[in-house]
């Protein structure tokens, strides 16, 4: 079992994201995964940094601390050449520490480039390609490809890692837990839902299965409940929604009647160890094992406190 930390670039500036990753491996984490977008979710987010400089930094200040992107879209707004160029670089600068973590995409930061958001059968395909792209620049040499979206032309990558990253595939239905089975090393997902796991396995899939587990620490459940719901209202909206809409304010409008008894019922509220041992409980029994706490409290700094001193060793103990 490994515990991570989720950093939330889209309400956090580029430094702090940075300073939160070196406490975090202080605290005891074994992994950061971070966001990667072009566009915060929500209006007064007023973040959303490039992910790639944020990790290169954590790699350059922490140890043993392991990163991930959670997750990449390399099909739209990159191209995934430069994601195999870009995910082999700071895998030999961090040291074999990097974990590709790649996915479909959301329209809010794709759209950008002017290519118009795909239905979803096309943004499978095209991650397809893109996963096929990347594996053939690992291989070495110089490579063309020729897809039914995606092209390559006469492209090497030149600096690759003596162990190549993993590349763990976003899913959120059995057609994307397929691929992740057939082109990734492990398995994303958002939800606690064992039936995915099952769908990956029965494909072929095997190795890593990361998920995000909600929690807000704070003084109480409520006020953890009041920060998640300024931070994270738009989770409660679903996959399905949230891949569609096209920018913050779309989301703001979407989530006006998100109320924070919602997100009482999503999060881990408050400062008992039990109710967030008891929502960590819930992924792992689902069959996750690498499991990144995604905070939304008012306070890092006493989270970071909390997971040291009781939440840690409370899961490290149950594991």
């Amino acid at each position: 079992m490994q515990i991570g930390y989720k950093l939330f670039a889209e309400d956090v500036a580029p430094k702090e994201l940075i300073r939160r990753a070196v406490e975090a491996e202080r605290a005891g984490f074994d992994f950061v995964e971070i966001s990667d977008h072009f566009h915060p979710w929500l209006p007064q987010h007023q973040h959303s940094s490039f992910a790639w400089s944020i990790l290169s930094a954590i790699a350059a200040k922490t140890d043993s601390l392991r990163l991930a992107t959670g997750v990449t879209c390399p099909s739209i707004r990159y191209h995934p050449a430069i994601i195999a160029q870009a995910a082999a670089t700071l895998q030999i600068i961090s040291d074999g520490r990097f974990t590709l973590g790649v996915g479909a995409g959301e329209r809010l930061s794709e759209h950008i480039v002017g290519e118009g958001w795909p239905e979803i059968g096309d943004r499978h395909q095209r991650l397809r390609e893109a996963l096929e792209i990347i594996r053939l620049l690992w291989s070495g040499g110089s490579h063309s490809y020729r897809g039914d979206f995606l092209r390559l032309e006469d492209a090497r990558v030149y600096d690759l890692p003596e162990t190549l990253p993993q590349i763990v595939v976003a899913a959120g239905g059995p057609q994307a837990a397929a691929l992740a089975a057939e082109l990734g090393d492990g398995l994303f997902a958002t939800d606690p839902d064992a039936s995915l796991i099952e769908a990956w396995t029965t494909a072929g899939g095997d190795g890593p299965r990361y998920c995000e587990v909600p929690t807000a620490f704070a003084p109480d459940a409520r006020s953890g409940a009041e920060a998640a719901h300024e931070r994270f209202r738009f989770g409660p909206l679903g996959w399905k929604v949230l891949a569609e809409l096209p920018d913050p304010t779309a989301f703001d409008q979407a989530t006006q009647f998100v109320r924070v008894d919602d997100m009482e019922d999503a999060f881990a509220c408050g400062p008992d160890v039990e109710v967030h041992a008891a929502a960590f409980q819930e992924y792992r029994d689902a069959g996750f094992d690498h499991l990144a706490l995604m905070d939304g409290g008012p306070d890092p700094d006493a989270f970071f406190g909390f997971f040291r001193d009781e939440l840690g060793p409370r899961l490290r103990d149950a594991g």
